[in-house]
C-alpha cells in the first residue's frame, strides 16, 4: 500500500510538528538534516536535532556530508545513540552553503562518490535501513537522477526519494514527473515521489504519472500538517477530514505550540513557532496583523491572546 511519508525539512520540520504530522496521518517522519561530520566531533547541537518523540514512528535520520568515511562513521554514531528506524543520505539539498562544500546535491556531479558513501553507510550501520534523497540533476544540462539512483541502489539503498527539479530550480518550476518515472522504471528498489504534492489530486497525479510507490509532502504540510489524512481520503476512501478553522484552528496552533514548548521550552519554542503560526492562519482575516503581532510576542500568553482575537 502507498504510505505518505513527511519530508525533511532543515530549520522547519522539528520534532513538534514532525509528531502533529504523524497525528495527522503521516506514514513515517525524517528528521531535519543532521551534519556526519559535526556527529563525528560531538557536536552537542547537532545530537539534539536527533531526538524525536515515541509517536515518531518510523523515523527516518537524514545525514550530509560529502566523505565516505566520515558519513559512515556519523550515521553509526546516530545509529546507536538515537536508534532511528532507518538513515537517510541527502544529496537533494540545493543551499549553497551546502553544494559548495561538495555535499547535498553538488553529490550528484560524482555518481561514482554516491556509490562511495552508499556503501559506507549500508556497512557502518547494518542491519539498519538506508535511503537516499535525490534530485533530478544539478540543472537542466545534467539531469541523471537516473544515473546516481542505480548507483546508491548498487551502493545498497533500500528506497529512492526523487524530488522532482533540478539543483538551480530550486522549488519554482512545476516538478518534472518524467524523471521520476524513469528512475521507478531503472531500479528494483521502491521509490518516493516528492514535490508539489498539496492536495488529494496532486497526489494522484504523482501516482498515475510517475508509477512511484510513496509519496513524500514537504511544503504542502505546513499549516496544514492534517493534508496526510486528506490525501488518504482520496486515495484510499476513507472518511475525509474536515478542515479546521475558527476554534478549532486555534486548538490545532495550540497543541502545536504546547508541544514545542514541552520539548523546548518557551522562550525558543516561541521564537521557532512564529513561522509555523503564520502558515497556521495563511488565507485567514486578518493574517498579515496576526503574523505582525505574533512576531512580536514572547509567551504563550501573549500568543494565546493574538489568536483567541480571530
Amino acid at each position: 500500500m502507498t504510505k505518505i511519508f513527511f519530508a525533511p525539512m532543515a530549520g522547519v520540520g522539528d520534532s513538534a510538528f514532525r509528531t502533529v504530522c504523524m497525528r495527522h496521518g503521516a506514514d513515517g517522519v525524517t528528521s531535519e538534516m543532521i551534519s556526519a561530520k559535526a556527529t563525528v566531533f560531538g557536536d552537542k547541537k547537532t545530537l539534539e536535532l536527533a531526538s524525536r518523540t515515541n509517536e515518531e514512528t518510523p523515523f527516518a535520520l537524514q545525514i550530509f556530508g560529502s566523505e565516505p568515511e566520515i558519513m559512515a562513521k556519523g550515521a553509526k554514531i546516530l545509529a546507536e545513540k538515537a536508534r532511528p528506524d532507518s538513515i537517510d543520505i541527502n544529496m537533494g539539498c540545493p543551499v549553497n552553503k551546502i553544494v559548495k562544500n561538495g555535499e547535498g546535491s553538488a553529490l550528484m556531479k560524482r555518481p561514482e562518490l554516491v556509490y562511495e558513501i552508499v556503501a559506507r553507510v549500508t556497512e557502518a550501520v547494518y542491519p539498519l535501513p538506508v535511503t537516499v534523497k535525490i534530485r533530478s540533476g544539478i540543472d537542466e544540462n545534467s539531469i541523471n537522477a537516473v544515473e546516481v539512483a542505480l548507483m546508491a541502489e548498487k551502493g545498497g539503498a533500500s528506497m529512492l526519494t526523487v524530488h522532482g527539479r533540478t539543483r538551480s530550480q530550486l522549488y519554482a518550476p512545476p516538478v518534472n514527473l518524467d524523471i521520476i518515472r524513469e528512475v521507478k522504471r531503472a531500479v528494483s528498489c521502491p521509490v518516493v515521489g516528492n514535490g508539489d504534492i498539496v492536495s488529494g489530486e496532486t497526489a494522484l497525479k504523482m501516482l498515475k504519472e510517475t508509477g512511484c510507490d510513496h509519496l513524500m509532502i514537504g511544503r504542502g504540510a505546513l499549516g496544514r500538517p492534517w493534508i496526510f489524512n486528506e490525501i488518504k481520503a482520496e486515495l484510499f476512501g476513507t472518511e475525509k477530514p474536515s478542515i479546521p478553522t475558527g476554534e478549532e484552528l486555534f486548538e490545532e496552533i495550540l497543541t502545536h505550540l504546547d508541544l514545542a514548548i514541552s520539548l523546548k521550552g518557551e522562550r525558543q519554542a516561541i521564537m521557532e513557532s512564529r513561522a509555523q503560526i503564520a502558515w497556521y492562519v495563511k488565507g485567514t482575516k486578518g493574517a498579515a496583523k496576526i503574523r505582525q503581532r505574533i512576531n512580536s510576542a514572547s509567551s504563550r500568553e501573549q500568543v494565546v491572546e493574538i489568536l483567541k482575537e480571530i
